[in-house]
This record gives structure tokens, C-alpha cells and sequence, in this order.
């Protein structure tokens, strides 16, 4: 399935992976839908940068803690063009143990990670009428499959994104696909060290931002056959 004209709507999808995955899914083909929550000038260079490769961008900033307005981002996504893809890649990510994790800490990560991606899916699904065929890909992390005691509230939403992912695939068969992507070592975190990260790592390095294209892309243009699985871009990570 080619990429070329459809639309993606990317939530994050101004800084860091999601700004890549915008690249990467333009340089498909695909025209794209980014949600913001604060980074407006980034997200305007982004747009002419998208608008440049001869694709075009659509900004929409939404606060996804606020159920409301995730169930109006699809609405307003779907304004002018049909979607054909979901990436729920927006997160929260903080280092927080089970000393350190307070309720309203606890219900951030489990609003932006795990609920807003059920609440954009539905509205998604509900959006696209059979026989009109659809992509969900959600962003998780190797840690879902592997819980540990570090980023707890961000590991467990994460686990709970990767259980949705499953049961999505089921319920939303056959006209839509639902595919998780888990990441690894692709970035160093903005805050903390990054030193270690990579001890455990077999492929030894850090992840290049292409190879997440790569993956999206695979999945958004791959074959349909494919749904409910998870695939690791972790260089090995989930398996040590």
C-alpha cells in the first residue's frame, strides 16, 4: 500500500521522535496532521520544513490530559481531508519510583499514555466507515513488555498501552490495523544522565531517528496482514 496522499495525524509530532516520523512519513508520500501541546514555533518550522519536500502539514495544538479535547483533536484532524493513520506517539515520561510517584504524577502518565491513545482511537474508528480501510500504530517502550521498578507510572501506562494495542487489534478488525511500535536507546533523555543507557543494549549503540522511520513507515504501508504485534526498535534491549 503506498503512503501517497493519504493523511497521518502524528500526536507529538513536532520535537524529537515524532518530528522524525513526520519527516519520514512526508518522504512516503503522506500529507500530515501534527498535534502540539506548547512547542508552536517548533511546530511552524516543522510545517514549512514538511511544506518544502512538497507535502503538506496541518498544526493542531490540543492538551491530551484534557479528555475533551482528544476526542475534538480527531474531529478537527478530519476537517478537509480523511485519515487514513493514527500515531499515538505523544507521552509523558518521568523518572518517578513507587516512593516518589504521587496520585496527580500517576494519573498524568495514565491520561496522556494510556487514555488519550484509547480516546483517539475510538474516535478514530468511529470516524472511518467500513469499507474504508485505517492504521493505528501506537508508540510504546521495551519496558512495557518488561516492567521494572524505574519510571514506574510511565512503565505501567506503557504496559497498559501495549495491552490496548492487542485488544484494538481484535476489535477493530479487519478495516483497521493496530501495531505497536517499542522503542529502546533512540534519544538521550532531556533531563538525567545517559551514560549507562546502552550497557545492556546488544546491537551497542544508540538507535539512528531513520530507523524509527523506517518502522513507522513499514507498518503504515506494509501489509494489512499485519495486526496486534509489536515490533522492538531496541537493538536487542527487551531481550537482556
Amino acid at each position: 500500500m503506498s503512503l501517497e496522499g493519504k493523511t497521518i495525524l502524528i500526536t507529538g509530532g513536532v520535537r524529537r521522535v515524532g518530528r522524525a516520523m513526520a519527516f519520514a512519513v512526508a518522504g512516503a508520500g503522506a500529507n500530515v496532521v501534527l498535534h502540539y501541546r506548547n512547542s508552536e514555533d517548533e511546530a511552524e518550522a516543522l510545517r514549512d520544513e514538511i511544506a518544502g519536500m512538497g507535502r503538506t502539514a496541518r498544526l493542531l495544538k490540543a492538551d491530551l490530559e484534557d479528555p475533551k479535547q482528544c476526542q475534538d483533536l480527531i474531529k478537527r484532524a478530519w476537517d478537509g481531508a480523511g485519515l487514513f493513520a493514527l500515531v499515538n506517539n505523544a507521552a509523558v515520561f518521568e523518572p518517578l519510583s513507587w516512593e516518589t510517584t504521587e496520585l496527580n504524577s500517576w494519573n498524568r502518565h495514565m491520561m496522556v499514555n494510556l487514555t488519550a491513545p484509547f480516546l483517539l482511537s475510538q474516535a478514530f474508528a468511529r470516524g472511518l466507515k467500513p469499507p474504508e480501510e485505517g492504521r493505528i500504530v501506537n508508540l510504546l517502550d521495551w519496558r512495557a513488555l518488561r516492567p521494572g521498578a524505574d519510571h514506574l507510572p510511565y512503565t505501567i501506562s506503557k504496559a497498559g498501552l501495549a495491552a490496548l494495542t492487542c485488544s484494538l487489534a481484535t476489535a477493530l478488525a479487519p478495516h483497521i490495523t493496530v501495531n505497536g511500535l517499542a522503542l529502546g536507546a533512540v534519544l538521550p533523555p532531556e533531563k538525567g544522565s545517559a551514560e549507562k543507557v546502552l550497557e545492556h543494549v546488544p546491537a551497542g549503540r544508540w538507535a539512528e531517528l531513520a530507523e524509527v522511520g523506517q518502522a513507522l513507515v513499514f507498518l503504515l504501508e506494509g501489509p494489512a496482514y499485519i495486526t496486534g504485534e509489536i515490533l522492538h526498535v531496541d537493538g536487542g534491549r527487551h531481550l537482556v
